[in-house]
């Protein structure tokens, strides 16, 4: 199991811990109500043992907690799909990486998308694209297939342009700033976010860098509908499918909307950043 996804079950563990204590229940007395040893409480609650559907069934019905039932059942079922090691994914190239998302992006009605640092795939050109994943592809050392993943990749961007999907994309001033290759190919980037602003399914929000906000930047993610939320970290790809959690990413991208400037504010920030290249 990854890092990850155990600090998922240690999570779900301390959840189930509260609701426990939250039923005014000790251990003890819930493995007798459950008929279970007292260890498996200690087990579950501290995340060295995962929960059965059943065990889950259980716990709520014991503790009262009947109307959690589904959360929990969501979580459990997420939690060793969730987090996806990049390494193991990606044995086989990037192309496939890119194609495998696509019918994400297919299904959806409603797309939330925030990035902190580099313009979301959707979004960028071809040339930007190929910096951006030949980086990847020499960092960890995956095979050279970044052309056929670059390919991929704008193909996926015809979802833009047929069916009838918004889109809804909050960037930080931070991606204007974020140099992945030569002058030519940032200033190619920048006219592009440009060009998308004139498009009317899209929505396109700039936080300015100094600007006020609610909530700071966090990692990127993508609200497909309200079912479900791709988050990408460092080491691992997360999915999120658990409603609560779901929300709590469809507030949070609220807040950034908040905080982001939209229509001529948002061009001129994008505008003063294509001026300070030399081209």
């Amino acid at each position: 199991m990854s890092k990850q996804a155990e600090q998922a079950r240690q999570a779900l563990g301390a959840r189930l811990r509260e609701i426990r204590k939250d039923a005014h229940l000790t251990g003890r007395a819930l493995a007798a109500l459950a008929g279970w040893h007292p260890s498996k409480i200690t087990q579950l609650e501290l995340g060295k043992r995962g929960p059965s559907e059943k065990d889950l069934r259980a716990w709520a019905l014991h503790c009262g907690a009947e109307n959690q039932l589904a959360d929990l059942i969501a979580t459990v079922r997420g939690i060793d799909s969730a987090y996806v090691e990049w390494r193991r994914q990606l044995r086989t190239g990037l192309r496939r990486r890119q194609e495998a998302s696509a019918s994400l992006y297919e299904r959806a009605a409603l797309l939330r998308i925030y990035q902190p640092g580099v313009p979301p795939a959707l979004l960028q050109t071809a040339e930007y694209a190929e910096v951006v994943l030949r980086s990847r592809q020499r960092f960890r050392d995956l095979p050279d297939d970044v052309m056929a993943a670059v390919a991929a990749r704008m193909d996926r961007q015809r979802v833009l342009y047929f069916g009838g999907r918004r889109f809804l994309v909050v960037l930080e001033e931070q991606v204007l700033l974020t140099r992945f290759g030569d002058d030519k190919v940032m200033a190619g980037q920048l006219d592009r976010l440009l060009d998308v602003m004139g498009m009317q399914r899209v929505s396109l929000g700039i936080i300015p860098a100094a600007g006020p906000r609610l909530i700071g930047p966090g990692e990127g993610f993508v609200v497909f509908d309200n079912e479900l939320v791709r988050v990408e970290t460092t080491s691992a790809q997360l999915t999120v499918t658990q409603p609560a959690e779901v929300a709590v990413y469809a507030h949070a991208f609220a807040a950034m909307q908040a905080a982001a400037v939209y229509g001529a504010e948002a061009r001129a920030l994008v505008e003063v950043a294509r001026a300070r290249l030399s081209i």
